[in-house]
């Protein structure tokens, strides 16, 4: 059985003062390690659940609002492409304006394979302006949702646009233009004086009976558009024929065994104000021409660029308002984060200055009552003295 000390009233009363200061000066050195008044539920209930309530919320909205940051690079990206794609559509439009202030099918034909890779390469921008995996030119599977708030009944749904198929009528509705290929066609010339002998290079062309003095071959193209001509005179040759010919952009005519074949990269008509000349009919290459061939369908395109550009233009304007939406509702749960841990400093955080003081004076007394439990100690001793 443990022994009870006896301690006089003056030591246990100077005892119980150094126990409580020494009590005192830990909360205070607390308070001052942490900064806070209220490190846990005992010190104080009230202010501590409630700030705990403000800290959790202010944390969840700090998830959100790295989530609405990434929103924003992505939109961002998106507004990127839209612009790179608005310069190469208006690159197209110049090829479509180049093609029309020409009369040349072959020059007409480069254009048009230039016009189609200008589309290839809008394709290919439109699949690049992809954010973390999330594509706002993609087309489905690409729709982006931003949350505002911890409970999601505040969100923001963007809807993404495929600019990734120029031909989707959805999208920019821009069909490829179809490249011109090459033809041929043939005029027989024989000598009229021995029925069928073939002609050459140096006979003269009045030879043939489809042929005569004063006539003019007409070549044009399939606008009508007349590319060259030949008057026939007395002393023009098959040779001349065949270097008029030759002297179309595009085309070019050979003669074998009396058959002058005449090949051409596009859809090229050959006429002359002689009926005999293939019976009066008109005599036409075989080959197909661009789209850009004829000025009507320069026309549609030039049309259908126009109304690409309003297109890229509504969604350029749509996205620069979600973006704006996006950034407005981050910048205000920034200043609601600050707000929110800002209240709930008031409520836990300590006045440094103050509990500098504190510890001071507890100091102080601790001394004091250190020294005061000393001199009430030697005069419990004086009974000493009696021996």
């Amino acid at each position: 059985m443990a022994e009870n000390v006896t301690l006089s009233s003056a030591v246990r009363s100077n005892l119980n003062a150094l126990q409580n200061t020494s009590r005192l000066l830990s909360s205070v050195q607390e308070k001052l390690s942490t900064g806070k008044k209220v490190n846990s539920a005992l010190d104080n209930p009230n202010s501590f659940f409630t700030a705990k309530g403000l800290e959790n919320r202010a944390n969840d909205l700090s998830t959100l609002l790295d989530d609405m940051g990434q929103s924003v690079q992505t939109l961002k990206a998106a507004d990127k492409g839209i612009s790179a794609i608005s310069d190469l559509v208006d690159a197209a439009k110049a090829k479509a304006n180049q093609a029309a202030q020409t009369s040349s099918q072959t020059e007409r034909n480069q254009y048009a394979k230039e016009y189609n890779e200008l589309l290839t390469q809008i394709e290919d921008i439109a699949k690049d302006s992809g954010y973390k995996g999330k594509n706002l030119l993609g087309g489905n599977g690409n729709d982006l949702s931003v949350t505002f708030n911890e409970d999601g009944s505040s969100s923001l749904a963007i809807s993404a646009v495929d600019f990734t198929d120029t031909t989707s009528s959805t999208g920019l509705n821009l069909s490829d233009l179809a490249e011109a290929t090459s033809g041929t066609s043939t005029i027989s010339l024989n000598s009229a004086a021995t029925g069928s002998a073939a002609l050459t290079g140096g006979n003269l062309l009045t030879d043939d009976a489809e042929f005569t003095a004063g006539d003019t071959l007409t070549f044009t193209d399939s606008n009508g558009t007349e590319i060259g001509s030949l008057e026939i005179t007395d002393t023009t040759t098959v040779a001349d024929l065949e270097a008029a010919i030759d002297d179309i952009d595009g085309a070019s005519a050979d003669l074998s065994g009396g058959t002058l074949t005449i090949t051409s990269e596009f859809n090229l008509s050959v006429s002359s104000d002689n009926a005999a000349f293939n019976s009066g009919a008109s005599l036409t290459t075989n080959g197909t021409d661009s789209t850009f061939g004829l000025d009507s369908n320069i026309d549609k395109t030039l049309s259908s660029l126009k109304k690409a550009q309003d297109t890229l233009r509504s969604q350029a304007s749509t996205f620069g308002t979600n973006l704006s939406i996006v950034q407005t509702r981050q910048d205000f749960t920034t200043s609601l984060i600050n707000t929110l841990e800002e209240g709930a400093g008031k409520l836990t955080l300590a006045d440094t200055n103050e509990e500098g003081a504190n510890l001071l004076a507890l100091q102080t007394q601790q001394s004091l009552a250190s020294t005061s439990l000393s001199l009430a100690a030697q005069a419990d001793q004086n009974v000493l003295r009696l021996f």
